[in-house]
């Protein structure tokens, strides 16, 4: 396990995020929110997928008065999403989130930012500060000659003082862009500045070829550095891809359990069963799995039962046939045929 620096602790909708609490998982809707029954249905999906925390965009008065429908409608915290407008972040309070994301300097002045300051702590509600590469001032760019991790660091931490001013420190701080080397540069310099809890995401990351790469690489690089204590991963179509994705960027680091864990191999001249298929059919079946286990498709006996020795149970193939296995050790050979069917049966009596 990481040794994962200590940040204040705050609390999203019964979530706790940062103080060393487990890393929590959020996503976003695309969704329009003033639709409250898809919103609500794919809310529920995230959840019922092992979204933590679910984000909504608030761009009219229409969607905010949509919030509370939504908010008594599922079980998982729901975060406003608010830019520009003040009003608009009253009104989600008042509709019951769990929590907003602004940034106080762009709504509206001092004497809004004390309204929505006293309305959030009345309601104990945080706010993260979400700074993005491609939203810097102009005078920040020049000051830095770029979107640099200064600049964005120092654009958030102006932000903050605004909320600190208020005495408000119910905060959580994004410092997000689609660059790698520049979102790590960022998340490094603010983790030594500031102890408050941080989101980790790579914003943009694209599709999910070259989203999830960006991805595991960029948040999962700080998780292994002990900075982090909430993750979005950010793809371009159906969320639920984002949740799948940052569930296994946290198991993969120790930091999360639940769920099954798949081991396979990448084949080779050896293989002789259709172990892409195969791999595929376990990996489709085991999804809805929610207890702790590691189970393992492998393309040999030479090898397969050895190099997968620490998996609950597996399968290995042959010509046309295959072995079950469990903790390396061979339990039965079967026909080809009968490969996924006998291991999720050795499953079946495991669970």
């Amino acid at each position: 396990m990481f040794d994962r620096k200590l940040t204040r602790q705050i609390n999203v909708g019964g979530v706790k995020v940062g103080g060393g609490a487990a890393i929590s998982i959020q996503s976003m809707t695309n969704t329009k929110t003033h639709d409250t029954a898809a919103t609500i249905e794919q809310v529920q999906r995230l959840a019922a997928e092992g979204c933590d925390i679910v984000r909504v965009a608030v761009p009219d008065m229409t969607a905010a008065k949509s919030l509370g429908a939504i908010v008594s409608a599922v079980d998982v915290p729901i975060v406003a999403d608010i830019h520009f407008d003040y009003k608009l972040a009253l009104e989600a309070i008042a509709q019951g989130v769990a929590a907003l994301r602004l940034n106080p300097g762009n709504i509206g002045g001092a004497a809004h930012v004390r309204e929505v300051v006293k309305s959030a702590r009345a309601s104990r509600i945080p706010i993260r500060i979400g700074v993005n590469a491609g939203s810097l001032s102009r005078k920040l760019l020049a000051k830095y000659g770029g979107a640099t991790a200064e600049a964005l660091v120092e654009s958030a931490m102006a932000h903050v003082a605004i909320l600190e001013a208020e005495d408000f420190f119910d905060i959580k701080i994004s410092l997000k862009a689609h660059d790698v080397p520049l979102t790590l540069a960022a998340y490094r310099l603010a983790s030594r500045l500031t102890n408050y809890p941080l989101h980790l995401g790579i914003t943009e990351a694209g599709t999910i070829n070259s989203g999830v790469i960006k991805s595991a690489v960029g948040i999962g690089a700080l998780l292994a550095e002990g900075i982090g204590d909430t993750i979005r991963v950010s793809l371009t179509g159906d969320p639920i891809a984002e949740v799948k994705v940052a569930k296994e960027i946290l198991k993969s680091l120790g930091l999360r359990e639940g769920g099954v864990t798949l081991i396979a191999c990448p084949t080779c001249g050896r293989t002789r069963i259709d172990l892409p298929a195969i791999a595929a059919q376990v990996e489709e079946k085991i999804s809805t799995i929610k207890q702790p286990l590691t189970v393992a498709v492998m393309g040999c006996v030479v090898n397969g039962p050895g190099e997968a020795r620490t998996a609950d149970v597996g399968i290995a193939g042959a010509d046309g046939e295959g072995i079950i296995f469990r903790k390396g050790q061979i339990v039965r050979k079967v026909p080809e045929a009968q490969l996924v069917a006998e291991l999720f049966k050795e499953i079946d009596s495991m669970l």
